[in-house]
């Protein structure tokens, strides 16, 4: 390494990088002395452009090969999005619920969103099932101990353009769940923002995260399901 080290300075390197709308940059050198190649590396920077000053001896070839890859970042849009569940109630009917405050944002390299980073975030506390009493016994610790665990978290692993895996979090248990995407398309609004929506859904059991409260029926079974479905309507918006 300090071998590589004493040859590499004898190149004098400057690399420039500048933050700009949250854009990432990955650049990929190959640095070659007049003998052998000696540097591989890969540079991450958070920036929409880059330039670099490297030796002015021309008998190097000092960049081989140089190949960038720009992230973009899309965020959500609250007005046009919404996360809710259902759960049977007396294993006879649904009762649905909602999530009012909660956040995604995702990074990608494509508009097939096929190589996205996405992450999810819902306030236990914001908890809707337009019922006061029911809400605040779901905030307790008998189902989500919403002041010790204020968060549900999901953070996705892959999405092949239909089906979405990543890490659930609540109540600090960590599981990994699959989730069907029907993918809406892209589209302008008339202000000139560019939108992506997606219909989100799946099927989990919730006493694998420790919401295990229930109460049983004189008719058999239990007072609520453990099987919850979860729908979510997403619309992002592309940061310029």
């Amino acid at each position: 390494k300090n071998h590589q080290a004493r040859k590499l300075n004898t190149f004098h390197h400057t690399l420039i990088s500048q933050q700009r709308h949250s854009h990432r940059m990955s650049l990929f050198v190959i640095a070659l002395d007049v003998d052998q190649a000696f540097f591989l590396t890969q540079v991450k920077i958070p920036s929409a452009y880059w330039s670099y000053l490297c030796s002015t001896n021309k008998d190097k070839e000092i960049f081989k090969q140089v190949n960038t890859t720009i992230m973009a970042n899309w965020n959500l849009d609250a007005n046009h999005s919404e996360v809710s569940f259902k759960v049977k109630h007396l294993m006879i009917n649904n009762v649905k619920g909602q999530f009012k405050s909660f956040n995604v944002s995702l990074q990608s390299e494509s508009d097939d969103f096929k190589s996205s980073n996405i992450s999810f975030t819902a306030d236990v506390a914001s908890i809707d099932t337009s019922n006061e009493q029911r809400d605040q016994h779901l905030k307790s610790a008998d189902f989500f101990d919403a002041e010790k665990y204020p968060q549900i978290k999901f953070k996705s692993t892959q999405y092949n353009g239909k089906e979405l895996v990543g890490d659930l979090t609540i109540r600090d248990v960590t599981k990994s769940v699959k989730l069907e995407v029907d993918f809406g398309g892209i589209a302008k609004d008339p202000w000139g923002n560019t939108k992506a929506g997606f219909t989100i859904t799946g099927k989990i059991n919730r006493k694998d995260w420790g919401l295990n409260w229930n109460a049983a029926l004189e008719t058999g079974g239990v007072l609520v399901s453990e099987e919850v479905s979860i729908t979510a309507e997403i619309q992002l918006v592309k940061q310029a």
